[in-house]
């Protein structure tokens, strides 16, 4: 079992964060931003602004590294490649996304239709993300 390239999961990390962000980007810009908003202001909460856009952005960079990481050390089981690149995004997307988008509808913080978009187009934007940053990776 050979080492773990931290550079290159640094290296990859940085490309799927970069993807998650684009990803982000487009969907709470463009496709829900309505939604968005009406959803924070039912909740007596302020616009996102730019010090929460900078949080989230590089909160997005960090699960890109994560998701390399996690990518790396599962490949030695499941094989370099696309195929160990989606189950790295997939179990990284159950966990940053799936479950607490879950737990925000059962707690009726968020309406489901909304939440359901988001946690779908996450699922596509995150799988993405990790072949592409796997794609860097090498040990």
């Amino acid at each position: 079992m050979g080492k773990i390239n931290l550079g290159r999961v640094i290296l990859g990390g940085l490309l799927a964060g970069l993807v998650v962000n684009i990803g982000e980007a487009i969907l709470n810009m463009v496709v829900i931003k309505e939604q968005v908003d009406a959803a924070m202001l039912a909740l007596n909460v302020p616009a996102v602004g730019s010090q929460a856009i900078t949080g989230l952005v590089t909160l997005g960079f960090a699960l890109g590294i994560a998701m390399v990481w996690v990518y790396a050390a599962i490949r030695t089981r499941f094989g370099p490649g696309v195929p160990t690149a989606v189950v790295a995004g997939v179990m990284v997307w159950f966990l940053s996304y799936a479950y607490p988008s879950a737990s925000m509808v059962i707690m009726g913080i968020f309406p489901a239709n909304l939440t359901v978009i988001a946690t779908v187009w996450g699922l596509a934007e995150v799988v993405l993300a990790s072949i592409a940053g796997a794609s860097v990776y090498s040990e």
